[in-house]
């Protein structure tokens, strides 16, 4: 059991990229497009059109189809999320920009702390108690049942709450 304080924003972030690398990106990939999501969901962005809806094969077929530079848009827990196809493998945006997996990744290690690896093998378990297509569609919803409890409205904004590897193992316990 692990218990720890942290805001909700690494949690979706965590989590976002949890389910993307159940769904069929790499672990880099998946970092960026996490972070995306939250920031995504801080900032209630509109939804763009043509978005690409994951799962594991079409994943494979769409990072090969798609040329160095070009662009699209992944739903990621009901968020479009824009993509580029870098050198390195795709990237999520931000401000235009590809994220750097290393940032997200220290950016988590910075908020977890030793918790970090617990929290997200219990995230790993509850994304891989579902199907792939099931898990798309309830991602949001899954994320809503463990985060962290914080007051409502603006005195919770970045507040600090408990986040609990027993709920999450709970809910991959009762699928979903």
């Amino acid at each position: 059991m692990t218990r720890v304080t942290v805001n909700r924003a690494p949690v979706l972030t965590l989590w976002a990229a949890v389910v993307a690398m159940r769904l069929g990106f790499d672990r880099d990939e998946a970092l960026t497009m996490g972070r995306v999501v939250a920031g995504l969901n801080a900032y209630a962005k509109g939804k763009a059109l043509g978005i690409f809806k994951p799962a594991p094969e079409e994943v494979q077929r769409e990072r090969q189809r798609l040329r160095l530079g070009a662009q699209m848009h992944v739903d990621l827990l009901h968020r479009a999320v824009p993509v580029v196809h870098t050198d390195e493998g795709l990237r999520a945006l931000s401000k235009d920009k590809p994220v750097s997996p290393d940032s997200v990744q220290r950016y988590l290690d910075g908020k977890f702390g030793d918790a970090l690896a617990d929290v997200e093998e219990a995230m790993a378990a509850l994304a891989h108690s579902l199907a792939p297509d099931e898990l798309a569609q309830r991602a949001y919803d899954l994320y809503e049942a463990f985060r962290p409890a914080v007051p409502a409205g603006t005195k919770g904004w970045g507040a600090a709450g408990t986040l609990d590897t027993v709920q999450i193992r709970a809910a991959s316990r009762h699928g979903g």
